[in-house]
């Protein structure tokens, strides 16, 4: 497993934790407003090995609670669930983040209690949800069983949608919270421009939009929030 980019230390990547947040590389989304498009598209090169990472975990056995995965998509990789248990072995806890379009991984690390924290991005309503992950096509089916299984899984977890003004109004936030209706926790993230992103013409809504958004949400998701606004 080659490692994209670390965070030594955060305390916002996972909820209540004090955790190191690792990047893995590649995803088979294009999201046009990624802000880590440079590890998706394979032009940001490795920045270390597996053996180094581990070396950096065990000097920080007693300093951190646990370590967020994410990416790109971390569950492309067919040795994601050798590579948690080594960290788990370590004593610490996991946070996934993922696009849910791997559900049979998210199962078997669900089913193996390799994850204590799952974070799954809704892209958008399902009309809309091709072209906000980038995709000449896409399967919602995957989508709504990685929902399924999420929503009934014993762990902690969260839903959240990066909020771009040019791809979201108030109907589809309707329709996504109905799609993931009495979810434990969703957020609403306001798009932040950066020059690493695809598509640079993207920009935030205002307040006033995400606040409205948030009303319309919790008719369906009581257990939503706004985060970082």
């Amino acid at each position: 497993m080659k490692i994209h980019g670390l965070q030594k230390m955060t305390l916002l990547d996972y909820p209540s934790k004090v955790a190191a947040t690792v990047f893995l590389g590649g995803c088979d989304f294009s999201c046009p407003y990624c802000h880590n498009y440079e590890i998706v598209d394979g032009s940001a090169a490795p920045i270390m090995d597996e053996a180094e990472l581990f070396s950096f975990l065990a000097k920080r056995k007693g300093l951190l609670d646990g370590v967020a995965i994410t990416g790109g998509e971390p569950c492309l990789h067919k040795e994601l669930p050798d590579f948690i248990s080594r960290i788990k072995e370590m004593g610490f806890l996991i946070k996934l983040d993922t696009n849910g379009y791997h559900p049979e991984m998210v199962e078997k690390l669900l089913s193996d209690r390799l994850i204590d924290y799952i974070a799954m991005d809704i892209k958008n309503s399902p009309a809309k949800y091709q072209i906000t992950s980038g995709l000449t096509s896409i399967d919602l089916s995957i989508i709504s069983r990685s929902i399924s299984l999420i929503m009934n899984s014993e762990i902690p977890y969260e839903f959240r949608t990066t909020t771009i003004a040019e791809f979201h109004n108030n109907d589809d936030f309707e329709e996504i919270s109905k799609w993931i209706a009495g979810a434990k926790a969703y957020y609403l993230q306001q798009f932040t421009p950066r020059d690493t992103v695809p598509d640079k013409s993207l920009t935030p809504p205002s307040k006033e939009d995400m606040l409205r958004y948030l009303k319309t949400v919790k008719k369906h998701v009581s257990n939503a929030e706004l985060r970082g606004l």
